[in-house]
């Protein structure tokens, strides 16, 4: 028995999501189909984490476990063929290497942590051709005040003023945020956030906030009772879907606090 781990990057506009559902194009969805013919058997994946209907990914990654011969290497260049066809030529998805991995390796729960970046385009009028791939904030953000909160943002803490509700939520709302990074200038911003694991909508509830900060909605200094309030009302808007992207997922401690100086 052979357990596998795969990269994947993919352009989430077209998909509902990352997680199976019948009768719906997803992430998992299509990757299973196309494994499942590679493996001649029946490929279930587990992913690092979900994405929603929107939500882009340039390093999503995920296992499957089978008893195939293909290469691991092989995997990426003969399933990206059949992809492919699969999606008739949208070109929204692809597996960006494989390799073989120990047994008892999981991608989720072998993940010590991820970064995701947020993309916002402040101007007046975006272009046509960015409007799936970045939020347009319209008022001039003050990136200086945004930063000041990034900072406030980042610890071990119980986030759940930054979740939104779930109702098959079971775990511990407490995480361990590395890094909260803003950068850019003039028109392109971007958000990166690294941390230990993530609640549901929590990179976007963040997004947000920084974006309430930055237009002056909320003062940078009251980042640290919003946190501590751990109520959602206290935090800022959620920021849309299309301006996020999971950008890397890490399964070594080096490379998590690498990830946070690097974005």
């Amino acid at each position: 028995m052979r357990n596998v781990l795969i990269k994947i990057e993919y352009d989430g506009t077209a998909f509902h999501g990352w997680q199976r559902q019948p009768g719906s194009r997803t992430v998992q969805g299509e990757i299973e189909k196309v494994l499942s013919v590679l493996c001649r058997g029946p490929v279930s994946i587990d992913g690092t984490g979900r994405t929603d209907a929107g939500v882009h990914a340039l390093g999503q990654c995920a296992t499957f476990s089978g008893d195939f011969a293909i290469p691991a290497e092989r995997i990426p260049v003969a399933a990206n063929g059949l992809l492919a066809e699969n999606r008739n030529k949208q070109g929204d998805i692809r597996i960006l290497s494989a390799e073989d991995v120990p047994a008892d390796f999981h991608a989720r729960h072998s993940a010590v942590g991820k970064t995701y970046v947020y993309r916002i385009y402040n101007a007046e009028t975006m272009p046509v051709f960015l409007r799936n791939y970045r939020y347009n904030v319209k008022k001039t953000l003050d990136m200086g005040a945004m930063e000041k909160a990034a900072d406030l943002l980042q610890g071990t803490r119980d986030y759940s003023s930054f979740m939104t509700a779930s109702d098959d939520f079971d775990g511990s709302t407490v995480k361990t945020v590395y890094a909260v990074n803003v950068r850019g200038s003039g028109r392109d911003i971007s958000i990166a956030v690294t941390g230990s694991g993530f609640l549901y909508n929590m990179v976007r509830i963040i997004a947000g906030t920084l974006v309430d900060v930055g237009t002056g909605r909320i003062a940078p200094e009251d980042i640290d009772g919003i946190v501590s309030a751990c109520d959602r009302s206290k935090a800022g808007h959620t920021a849309p879907a299309q301006g996020l992207y999971m950008a890397e997922v890490y399964f070594d401690m080096e490379k998590l606090l690498a990830g946070a100086e690097k974005y």
